[in-house]
């Protein structure tokens, strides 16, 4: 498709996205709660349970040893977190099409309230595993993903999908630090007890302030496109469907492969900070608190301005390109120190990737689809966890660490020059 129809498509979208705007305004509340302040309840509401989420991940090792669970053991607990969250992912994209995003909030934040019951009366094994199954529904990022997604113009997207992760920099650094202080301070289940009360309470938030919007007329006209609303919320079939719309199944491969030798790193990262960087474990918690502060200051400042100057289709490739770069720094790195300097353009192409590739992914279908899609991206992470420890394992035991850095770089590299090369329909805008 050239450059010149492109922007057709998209002028045309933006166009009917204002019309749609205009006309669903009094019908679904919009009048008494402005698109900016919904926004905002929703920064709010995916801050919250990502607080949550990342002050038990602190506490689960030292839960799961004291009831007697080892190390392969707490690996299977992990892993069943993992897939649990990848396959919940389309599902609760599909059930936020289906029954709106008020409806699908409600529900994230409901699941992790489950969660958390379920993990204070963990006083047992299989109790303890029993708890990871409401993971299933406990997508809170993509549910603000698609309430920011439904209520922006398709050229303010990026930059609004951006500064959610301004939410995680935040999440990671007061989840980090909060579940270590109430649980040396006041006991193991604090935390959690606190997880509780707060998920209800997100929950409360959910159910008063996010507004149940009615479907326009324009959005009819899509249904001869989208069979979104029709078939079961479980529809592997109307899952697989929405690869086949122009350029979707190639911008999701870039964003499967691009950081997936960066995910293995990390995901094995608590070994190697001990092996290979000497970290004691309060070490290891300031390096998250650095990693938590960068990804404030790239999410919230730096892609936002960039989305309203770039083309997505600049973006992406830039983002692909400092992936190879990063790969490099890898490969070559010695030191902690290193690690540090390499972390700043790690987490720019990490952030800059899932923001660019997620806002093309919802322009590629139909607004109907766009919960599906952001539920398809979001499992790319629990894609990541589930298989993630074995296959990063045999890289680093037979080869060392720095052979995370050389197939980064390898992959990357390899993915640029298909970029560069082919010519992938996007439906791109710079913000105005």
């Amino acid at each position: 498709m050239s450059t010149a129809n492109e922007k057709a498509i998209s002028g045309g979208e933006e166009k009917a996205w204002r019309m749609k705007s205009e006309t669903q305004g009094e019908s679904n509340h919009m009048g008494e709660l402005k698109r900016g302040q919904i926004i905002l309840v929703t920064y709010l509401i995916a801050t919250i349970e990502l607080t949550f989420v990342f002050m038990q991940l602190g506490v689960m090792p030292y839960l799961a040893k004291s009831l007697g669970l080892d190390s392969v053991g707490f690996g299977y607990l992990q892993t069943t977190f993992g897939v649990l969250q990848l396959v919940g992912g389309p599902i609760f994209g599909r059930f936020a099409d289906q029954f709106g995003t008020r409806a699908a909030l409600i529900l994230s934040c409901a699941s992790g309230s489950v969660f958390f019951l379920l993990l204070s009366i963990s006083t047992s094994i299989p109790i303890l595993f029993l708890s990871r199954l409401p993971a299933v529904f406990m997508h809170g990022l993509p549910g603000a993903q698609k309430v920011i997604t439904d209520l922006t113009a398709p050229s303010q997207r990026a930059d609004a999908l951006g500064k959610l992760g301004l939410c995680f920099g935040i999440g990671i650094i007061i989840g980090s630090a909060l579940g270590g202080i109430l649980s040396t301070k006041f006991g193991i289940f604090t935390p959690i007890y606190v997880g509780l009360v707060g998920s209800l309470i997100n929950t409360m938030i959910a159910m008063v302030w996010i507004p149940s919007p009615a479907k326009s007329k324009s959005e009819h006209g899509e249904a001869e496109h989208s069979t979104s609303q029709s078939g079961s919320v479980f529809s592997i079939r109307e899952i697989l469907r929405l690869m086949k719309f122009p350029g979707v199944m190639e911008i999701f491969l870039v964003k499967v492969f691009s950081g997936f030798p960066i995910g293995l790193f990390l995901i094995m990262f608590s070994i190697i900070s001990m092996d290979f960087f000497g970290l004691e474990a309060v070490e290891s918690g300031y390096l998250m608190s650095y990693f938590g502060v960068l990804q404030m200051v790239v999410q919230g400042l730096v892609v936002g301005k960039l989305s309203k100057h770039c083309t997505e289709r600049t973006l992406l490739r830039l983002s692909v390109l400092v992936f190879a770069g990063v790969g490099l720094g890898m490969a070559l790195m010695r030191t902690v120190w290193h690690y540090c300097i390499i972390a700043l353009p790690l987490v720019f192409a990490f952030s800059m990737l899932g923001t660019i590739t997620d806002s093309i992914l919802t322009k590629a279908v139909p607004s109907s689809d766009t919960g599906t899609m952001l539920g398809i991206c979001a499992s790319v992470q629990p894609l990541t966890r589930t298989v993630g420890p074995t296959i990063g394992g045999v890289l680093y035991k037979r080869f060392g660490v720095h052979s995370f850095g050389y197939l980064q770089l390898i992959v990357n590299i390899g993915l640029f020059v298909y970029l560069l090369k082919s010519k992938i329909p996007l439906r791109e805008q710079k913000a105005h």
